[in-house]
């Protein structure tokens, strides 16, 4: 039979909106409706809300999720995460604890079953970002501030995280409209597909479900959406890509 290769993102567990207990069991669902079929799981950023590591605490909540990462990745299913804007913080524990490979580059390029796929979360995309947002990502990503960050007990870090993460979160809405060829995703792999051979370019980060033909490459951009009010996920049969909902 046939192995498939999945990918999700936008899962955001522990975000207090609805109910996020059962928005990890339906990811917890999904991944066990995948894993006898899986050869792979793409997961593409945000997977927490918030995550951040101490040397010796493991972050309150997701142990369901957490759990099912090691049985898949125990059972020969490699699982692969790439950080998004609201786990950027994920460090070894995922790979230590739980078999996971982790990447970190803004984007990555794969080849899967013969296909070309181009894979990211989709945040550092934009290499005209507005300077505030391009300030926020280096003062994210400094390690000496993070040192400090993590001199604060968990109880005050993790409630200063949730907190901003809402607050970000609804200052935005849950899913933002598709701009068509102005948005960045759609930009950046139009531009990136004129100059190499790739497949499929897939990203989360939008929470906004897209498959788009890019004009006069052969390409397609599957943007993945998000777990909180929906379940999109993008399945690879080995011949084409899928964009799917789980119910």
């Amino acid at each position: 039979m046939q192995k498939h290769i999945y990918f999700i993102a936008d899962m955001h567990l522990g975000l207090p909106l609805y109910d996020p207990a059962e928005r990890e069991r339906k990811v917890v669902r999904w991944l066990d409706f995948v894993k006898d079929s899986a050869a792979a799981v793409y997961i593409l950023g945000d997977a927490f809300d918030f995550w951040w590591e101490y040397k010796y605490v493991v972050p309150r909540g997701h142990v369901r999720f957490l759990g099912k990462l090691a049985e898949l990745t125990d059972g020969g299913v490699a699982v692969h995460f790439f950080a998004g804007n609201h786990d950027l913080w994920v460090r070894s524990y995922l790979h230590e604890e739980c078999g996971v490979t982790m990447h970190s580059a803004s984007t990555e390029e794969v080849t899967l079953g013969g296909k070309s796929f181009l894979l990211a979360h989709g945040d550092r995309l934009d290499s005209g970002a507005p300077a505030a947002l391009t300030l926020l990502q280096r003062i994210f990503a400094n390690r000496f501030l993070q040192r400090l960050f993590t001199m604060l007990h968990p109880r005050w870090a993790f409630a200063f995280g949730y907190a901003w993460s809402r607050k970000n979160r609804l200052s935005k809405g849950i899913a933002v409209p598709f701009r068509g060829e102005e948005e960045v995703q759609y930009k950046f792999a139009a531009q990136a597909a004129q100059r190499k051979k790739i497949d499929y370019f897939v990203f989360g980060h939008r929470h906004t479900p897209l498959v788009a033909a890019l004009p006069n490459t052969g390409a397609q951009l599957v943007l993945l959406s998000d777990w909180i009010t929906g379940s999109t996920y993008a399945d690879f049969d080995g011949e084409t890509l899928t964009l799917k909902t789980f119910d």
